[in-house]
């Protein structure tokens, strides 16, 4: 998990914490000394991973490692000065220092978690029990012409009543600068306003609408076909469902050591705004269900 910031503090606290967790010195190479204190390839992947989106973006490879290593440089020249103000023995450093530590030791162990929690079974589980509870959902395949006014929506229904091709008369009258031919590919009905969806839903294909108004203006639909929507593949939804078997193992974890902890307020919490569901609040993302993929059919 990315660790956000560049506190010195906290970055001072990842380092000692990688330290105790056994990573042997003896693997790491060192990059630079400043007097006499070492910095090491390890210390430059904390520090990258500290510092994340607030890297130049220009950056990459080798120079992203030389801006890191001089941030790594700076930091122990000005943590070493801090230490000689003192600045280090005050009771607000201490409640940083052991704040920061709590953070780490706490991103780790939910890293862990991840680590153990994305199994090829767990997520395949995951993606089939959401394929057999979706319900079945019907999506058409649809043209259709859109302009200003009734008497030019009656017009273009008249042309293509007589034989002209609709999407000819598409591309010639429809103000819907985003539909070639007027096509609007394959939609589910919710993707639609309502008035242009009704209408479209109830044509059989080949079918072509009476003029229908909605808030864009007079629409002409032609129904090209209707099928079942097809539920994606898991590799379309890999990482979506990936995120969700991570954020419930995490939130799992929490919930059974909020369960099984002695934890006393010594004052009440504020009551929980009225859209959110009630309860105490936890660290742990939220887990929404894999979600289908988008439908990529444009609105009218």
């Amino acid at each position: 998990m990315n660790i956000n910031g560049q506190t010195v503090i906290r970055l001072l606290a990842a380092t000692a914490f990688i330290g105790l967790a056994g990573l042997s010195p003896a693997l790491a190479k060192v990059l630079a000394t400043v007097n006499g204190q070492e910095i090491s390839d390890d210390d430059v992947k904390v520090a990258l991973e500290d510092l994340g989106p607030n890297l130049p973006q220009q950056l990459k490879g080798p120079q992203r490692d030389a801006y890191a290593l001089d941030y790594l440089i700076d930091l122990k020249l000005v943590a070493a000065q801090a230490a000689k103000d003192k600045l280090g023995d005050t009771p607000d450093f201490a409640r940083k220092l052991a704040y920061y530590h709590d953070k780490t030791l706490m991103e780790s162990m939910l890293g862990n978690v991840a680590k153990t929690a994305a199994t090829d079974d767990a997520e395949h589980k995951v993606y089939d029990d959401a394929a057999k509870a979706k319900k079945p959902e019907q999506e058409i395949h649809a043209r259709h012409i859109l302009v200003p006014t009734e008497a030019e929506a009656k017009a273009a229904l008249d042309r293509i009543n007589k034989g002209e091709d609709f999407a000819k008369v598409a591309d010639e009258v429809s103000k819907d600068p985003g539909s070639q031919g007027g096509d609007l590919g394959w939609f589910t009905k919710d993707k639609m306003v309502p008035e242009f969806g009704e209408a479209a839903f109830k044509l059989e294909p080949g079918q072509v609408s009476q003029p229908v108004k909605s808030e864009f203006g007079w629409h002409i639909i032609k129904l090209e076909g209707k099928r079942d929507k097809a539920f994606p593949s898991f590799d379309q939804v890999k990482d979506q469902v990936t995120r969700y078997v991570v954020q419930k193992a995490q939130s799992d974890l929490i919930m059974k050591l909020r369960q099984d902890a002695k934890i006393e307020r010594t004052e009440a919490a504020p009551p929980a705004p009225t859209d959110a569901p009630a309860g105490d609040a936890t660290p742990a993302p939220a887990a929404p269900a894999p979600a289908a993929a988008p439908a990529d059919a444009p609105k009218p």
